[in-house]
């Protein structure tokens, strides 16, 4: 096992090895889609089996007249990818539609609902390295599939493989349909966001595209309102050069920070990979944790928008959400970490805001699924309503629910580590950690540790890499690294 670390903000502590990954031949969905190693386990054939398996799905739900879109990021090999997956499915009888450029998950996601769609996917391995590609299916709400729906059509996975696999099709079969999906995406973003108010507020906005999928688009949108953006690495790049992956965490932001630390923005918004999550950097380089930057977000969307209804949040959100909520009468729902959880409570409880640890967040008005993008413009309406600075807007946050401060630490897991058992450390929970007292543990996804004061720690396996993940929110940035510290001892890791 091993980690690597970072200083401030989420930790993604990684020791130096070898690439950890699985020998199980089987194609399995994870927290999002399926992810694998590009040519190695990601190759055309197993492609062409997901697409197949997802068309089978679409006909056995009385879906497969209404199409499926499909999108693709800026990976090794993705357009091509996502053309065979396209001709697949429309020589299963399935209408697809591909898109006719690289497109963002939330872009895709929204043409589900623009189209009226059975389905959609999208070929992306989100923000893990540019070594993997994944495969991604979000159902007729535009949302991430839930536990059911995967089983479905992993179902359909099984019985292909057994079967040999999914010929490439020939020429005399229904052909994909190449369609813009741009325009309507952004039309619906200036329905929702309050682009001249940005626009006048005269804000200099930083964007981080990562090298993905999200470039140009905060230009598109804030285009003709005055806006005065700036993107840094929007152009193509599949090998992602100068980060560890295309996750925008304090590590892979070196240009932003340095930037933003020589007085040239007044706030940058950064993209993964594809698009679908969020961070930021205040006016003096500082990145503020994905915690902070959702809790902001749920107080605009109550305090200065108004709106009443419930959060949802993934266990691995913070306390801050819990505390904005009481203090504006509106409940919360707790879900394991996953969009596939986040996105279904969501739309069953028709709730304002909805999000997880990792920068995905999604808002009333918009999908419910992760968007980067729309975060983005929220936080800088935010900013423009209000006429704070962006670090001024987190000691307003802190004024309101006190301070907080979080940390992760990502520890590589080989196929043959053992991983924790969680429910042994539940059983057998420590007296404190870090001097705060343990008041009840839970096992909704992993084993966490509840303490004094709303504050809490996490161990759990990820459900996209091979790592085992550890969460800690306290009270201070020195008592979150004794947190971390401390629970990964329990852990064994």
């Amino acid at each position: 096992m091993g980690a690597y670390g970072q200083g401030g903000g989420p930790a993604r502590r990684r020791e130096a090895g070898s690439l950890a990954v699985s020998n199980d031949p089987l194609i399995r969905f994870g927290t999002d889609g399926w992810r694998a190693l590009i040519a190695r386990d990601y190759t055309f054939e197993n492609v062409r089996i997901c697409a197949a398996a997802v068309a089978a799905y679409l006909k056995d739900e009385g879906l497969g007249e209404r199409g499926a879109v499909v999108g693709y990021d800026t990976r090794w090999g993705s357009p091509e990818f996502a053309a065979e997956a396209a001709a697949v499915i429309a020589a299963s009888g399935v209408p697809a539609y591909l898109s006719d450029s690289v497109s963002p998950t939330p872009v895709v996601s929204y043409n589900i609902l623009h189209r009226q769609a059975g389905g959609g996917v999208i070929i992306t391995a989100s923000h893990n390295s540019g070594l993997w590609n994944g495969f991604k299916y979000k159902p007729d709400y535009a949302g991430s599939a839930p536990p059911e729906i995967v089983e479905k059509i992993e179902h359909h996975i099984d019985a292909l493989q057994a079967a040999g696999g999914v010929d490439a099709p020939g020429r005399d079969v229904p052909k994909a349909q190449t369609v813009e999906m741009a325009a309507p995406y952004l039309a619906n973003l200036g329905n929702v966001i309050d682009m001249r108010a940005i626009g006048a507020a005269g804000l200099r906005i930083g964007v981080d595209a990562m090298h993905g999928a999200g470039g140009g688009y905060f230009s598109a949108a804030l285009d003709g309102v005055g806006a005065n953006v700036e993107e840094m690495r929007a152009e193509r790049n599949p090998a992602f050069p100068g980060m560890r992956q295309p996750e925008p965490i304090e590590p892979n932001l070196g240009p932003s920070i340095e930037a933003a630390r020589a007085g040239r923005f007044d706030v940058v918004l950064a993209n993964d990979g594809d698009a679908d999550r969020l961070g930021v950097l205040d006016e003096n380089g500082a990145f503020i944790d994905t915690l902070s930057t959702f809790s902001l977000l749920c107080l605009h969307q109550l305090d200065g928008k108004g709106l009443r209804g419930p959060i949802i949040r993934s266990l691995t959100q913070s306390a801050m959400i819990d505390k904005l909520a009481a203090l504006y009468d509106v409940p919360v729902q707790v879900t394991p970490v996953g969009f596939k959880f986040v996105g279904p409570a969501m739309i069953t409880e028709s709730a304002v805001a909805a999000g997880e640890e990792s920068g995905g967040y999604a808002f009333q008005g918009n999908i419910p699924e992760r968007d980067g993008i729309f975060s983005g413009l929220l936080f800088v309406e935010l900013m423009a309503r209000t006429g704070k600075r962006a670090s001024e807007l987190v000691k307003l946050l802190f004024e309101k629910v006190g301070e907080h401060a979080y940390d992760r630490l990502d520890v590589d897991l080989a196929p043959d580590d053992p991983k924790p058992d969680t429910q042994a450390l539940a059983a057998r929970p420590p007296a404190s950690i870090a001097g705060l007292r343990v008041t009840g543990t839970d096992t909704m996804d992993g084993v966490r540790y509840v303490l004094e004061d709303g504050f809490w720690g996490l161990i759990r396996p990820s459900g996209t890499e091979p790592l085992l993940r550890i969460y800690a929110e306290g009270d201070s940035p020195q008592r979150v690294a004794e947190m971390l510290q401390e629970l990964r001892g329990l852990a064994g890791a």
